[in-house]
């Protein structure tokens, strides 16, 4: 692994020990690499009504759009202490998908845990992604 994606996989890792993780006891941080070297990190959120829980990857990605990023994603890093190796749930793939099309994007998706750590792009993990384009045949507005 190129040693600026185990700096990223050490963000996400510090993340996911701020995750609030009180029913399922999985914490998992995430960190976004942007093509200008900022990195946005998040971690899960739990709530009591389990379908209201935000990942950590939705954590990140809602982060980096409040603070103005349209595009620029270059890598993601997702890990979990509590996991030998781990990857973006299918509602992740979806909103890191959202991010990354609008630049057209494919970033590299680094899972990584107690096992050690795994790489695909984004393409792999979702192939055929739905996306602004199938809404109406019309790219989605930001």
């Amino acid at each position: 692994m190129r040693e600026d994606y185990a700096d990223l996989v050490q963000q996400a890792q510090r993340a996911a020990e701020t995750a609030h993780a009180p029913y399922s006891r999985f914490r998992v941080g995430a960190a976004l690499l942007f093509a200008d070297g900022a990195v946005v990190t998040g971690a899960n959120v739990e709530n009591a009504s389990y379908g209201l829980s935000l990942c950590a990857e939705t954590v990140a990605v809602a982060r980096a759009l409040s603070e103005g990023r349209r595009g620029g994603l270059v890598a993601v890093a997702v890990t979990s202490p509590d996991a030998d190796t781990i990857s973006p749930c299918g509602r992740c793939r979806q909103v890191l998908n959202e991010l990354a099309a609008l630049d057209r994007a494919d970033p590299l998706v680094i899972g990584a845990g107690e096992g050690g750590t795994r790489q695909w792009r984004l393409s792999h993990l979702l192939p055929d992604a739905f996306g602004p384009d199938a809404l109406s045949g019309k790219e989605g507005e930001g």
